[in-house]
């Protein structure tokens, strides 16, 4: 046959033979299996075909962690911030988060920063994904929950605290634990407050472990009651634990008290010691130097004003041309103390009495600070659901009935006195 010739002739292919069988193999592999075979139940390729593929396995992903936000009222180094964390990385159900003031906030309750410059750094914490915020508590969940901060809509709890000092009754209106955690009830993000019953000379950090490991099931709880959506609604749980954690008595669902701390404002001394006295007086010699050269120059001074040549100046006095006199200018000092006072309400249903008992109290409670009479029933359901109080009842029934039963058989075999 003769050789065609001009564009029918056959070009030759400029690539290897070789190269082009494996790209013919790969894109074979790669193509759909055919209806036929899906429908016979064809075989899965087999690993090593996958491999010569290129395709990545896909991985076995689980289900995802509910994510959990974290603040505290003490800052981002407060102890019962730490021991929080510590615990729920370790139980390991949820994702921890943490935006903390970067100092401790006390007692600046709903305060905002506005018109001013916040700054968001990172902070090392194992486990968790944490940042320190040049703001108040408030700022930290607002923050957090914006989106700016944390890729998430939003976390499926937010956890005040574990802040130092209990938070009964009208102490609510001056706490930074409790308005953080109402600024996520304000975005409808169920949250929960929690604080250790801090006694000067008595506690210590290691109780904020304790605290944590204690509330720990509850917060279990929450997580599962808001994925199953039984969560309590429209309120926040205060919690308080007693000031011994290892020793308490249980939870209990406490109402809020109307106790209030005394406020009592003390004058402080204007003559403070000034720096200079505070240092001459650790250095006594060199005060004494210092003393000694002052009076020196106090003499030499006095010499050259008695031997300088006196003037005489006449002041005309300005007070009938209506100019305005000088005004002594008054500062005083004074510092704010919180004290202690005798609670007189004998209701053991209260926060405040459920603490000095040794229960771990609960207190629901909404935007305004206080509970509807009608969210009372659905708490208490759901709080001996979360910890099994009602279990707990059963089994110490059941536990007298068996120690009375010894004691019923014995008297039905003792013979009756005549």
């Amino acid at each position: 046959m003769a050789a065609s010739s001009g564009d029918d002739a056959p070009r030759p292919n400029p690539l290897p033979s070789a190269l082009v069988s494996n790209l013919q193999s790969v894109l074979a592999a790669r193509r759909p299996p055919p209806p036929a075979a899906e429908e016979a139940g064809a075989e899965a390729p087999a690993p090593e075909a996958a491999e010569s593929s290129g395709a990545a396995p896909v991985a076995d992903e689980g289900p995802a962690k509910p994510a959990v936000l974290l603040t505290c009222a003490g800052g981002i180094r407060a102890p019962g911030l730490a021991a929080l964390v510590d615990a729920l990385v370790a139980g390991g159900r949820c994702d921890v988060h943490v935006c903390a003031p970067e100092s401790d906030k006390p007692a600046c309750g709903y305060s905002i920063t506005i018109r001013e410059t916040i700054t968001a750094t990172s902070v090392d914490f194992k486990g968790a994904k944490a940042f320190e915020i040049s703001g108040t508590p408030v700022d930290c969940v607002s923050l957090a929950l914006s989106g700016r901060l944390f890729s998430w809509s939003a976390p499926a709890l937010v956890i005040s605290g574990i802040n130092a000092g209990a938070n009964c009754g009208y102490e609510m209106f001056h706490s930074s634990a409790i308005a953080a955690a109402r600024e996520a009830l304000l975005y409808d993000v169920p949250s929960i407050a929690i604080s250790l019953n801090w006694k000067k000379d008595e506690s210590k950090d290691s109780d904020f472990k304790d605290a944590a490991e204690v509330c720990l099931p509850l917060i279990h709880a929450a997580l599962e009651g808001v994925e199953k959506g039984t969560f309590l609604r429209g309120c926040l749980l205060n919690i308080g634990v007693p000031s011994s954690p290892t020793t308490n008595k249980g939870f209990k669902l406490t109402k809020q008290s109307i106790y209030r701390p005394a406020q009592s404002w003390e004058g402080v001394s204007t003559s403070r010691p000034t720096p200079a006295t505070h240092f001459m007086g650790m250095h006594q010699s060199l005060g004494i130097q210092l003393a000694q050269l002052g009076k020196d120059a106090s003499a030499a001074g006095a010499a050259r004003r008695i031997n300088a040549q006196r003037k005489i100046v006449e002041v005309e006095s300005v007070a009938s041309t209506g100019k305005a006199e000088a005004r002594e200018v008054v500062k005083k000092l004074f510092r704010a103390e919180f004290t202690e006072k005798q609670h007189e309400c004998l209701d053991e249903d209260i926060d405040l009495r459920a603490l000095e008992n040794g229960f771990i109290s609960v207190t629901p409670l909404n935007i305004h600070g206080n509970v509807a009479p009608e969210t009372g029933a659905p708490a208490s359901d759901w709080l001996s659901v979360a910890v099994g109080l009602d279990k707990a009842k059963e089994d110490s029934v059941v536990t007298a009935e068996e120690q009375d039963a010894p004691a019923v058989a014995e008297e039905k075999e003792a013979p009756s006195a005549t």
